[in-house]
């Protein structure tokens, strides 16, 4: 699926008033494209606000350094809310990870649109700007601001760029092509300056996130010759390594640097209950399918899933158990 991007154009000029919004547990390219988006809209004389399920985490609050994404409920009312036209959702097509954004948006009468690129969960009752074969909303922001004429400013570029960089990994993903690179390209000619935002991202650690990365490397096990690596983090595991739920961000990835590892699976117990599971493959069994099966989704090579239950042991062993099948089955 490919954005119409001339009807596009049409929806945002027929707008004056936008409300963005993206998925709880919020990434880079949830809130980087969120805070681009916006740029380039009030570019063009709209008003603008962001409203989401939930806060800016502590460790990406770096992007936002206006404090402009607001936490509904907490920062900003529903009612306040009733003069907008135009609601866009960014990277997420589901109902379930809007969070209590959800209701507004039920309730809601303005009209509303998607602009994403996840796979399938389409079940908002939405205009659909989706390109599917994007490897990060945020290139389809850089995009955007080619169609609608809009001259990026570093306020846009910056956090963008880290939108596009966390999603392709520092682009080392197989997602990347050559026109992320180009889009790269011109985040940077128009003032991103990414070795200022790796440091943000991975050089200001806490000892308590170190601390929990130490846990989840003692628990990692292989299994089907090194294929699949998995681990867990336990909810009581915050309290003893003094991290916040926010550090579990990207420690999936510590499971797939292993020699030989395929396919790494990391179960995240939370604070308030319930374990959500990460996904990271580079093979053919996607990541996406596998979170399918627990009511998730993502790409092909990440992708996420919840599963609303406390018993560790039953969450373990439903997961692996279909991990060790699908790739019993790619590997036979």
């Amino acid at each position: 699926m490919q954005v119409d991007w001339k009807r596009f154009k049409e929806v945002i000029q027929d707008a004056n008033n936008i409300i963005l919004t993206s998925h709880i547990r919020p990434d880079c390219d949830a809130l980087g494209s969120c805070l681009g988006m916006a740029g380039l809209l009030e570019a063009l004389g709209k008003k603008v606000r962001i409203v989401c399920g939930q806060a800016v985490p502590d460790n990406l609050g770096f992007i936002d350094p206006s404090k402009r994404i607001m936490c509904i409920g907490k920062d900003i009312q529903a009612e306040d809310l009733a003069d907008a036209d135009l609601h866009m959702i960014l990277d997420t097509s589901a109902w379930i990870q809007l969070g209590d954004m959800a209701e507004f948006v039920k309730a809601s009468k303005i009209k509303t649109i998607i602009f994403d690129h996840h796979v399938g969960e389409d079940d908002i009752d939405a205009e659909l700007f989706k390109n599917t074969t994007a490897e990060a909303v945020g290139r389809m922001v850089v995009e955007a601001a080619d169609y609608l004429g809009v001259k990026m400013t570093p306020e846009i570029a910056t956090p963008v760029f880290a939108a596009l960089a966390t999603d392709t990994g520092w682009f080392r993903f197989g997602s990347v092509k050559e026109h992320t690179f180009d889009a790269a390209s011109k985040l940077l000619a128009a003032g991103a300056k990414p070795a200022e935002i790796y440091g943000q991202l991975y050089e200001c650690e806490t000892v308590g996130r170190v601390r929990l990365r130490g846990t989840v490397l003692a628990r990692v096990q292989t299994e089907l010759d090194g294929r699949l690596a998995h681990t867990f983090i336990m909810p009581d595991d915050y309290e003893k390594t003094g991290a916040l739920p926010t550090d579990t961000e990207d420690l999936i990835n510590l499971a797939l640097e292993i020699e030989g590892t395929v396919f790494a699976v990391i179960m995240v117990g939370q604070p308030d209950g319930g374990y959500k599971m990460s996904f990271r493959s580079r093979c053919k069994s996607p990541a996406n399918e596998v979170a399918a099966e627990f009511g998730g989704g993502g790409h092909k090579a990440a992708a996420g899933a919840f599963i609303d239950s406390n018993d560790f042991a039953e969450v373990q062993e439903r997961v692996l158990t279909h991990v060790r099948k699908v790739l019993t089955a790619e590997f036979a």
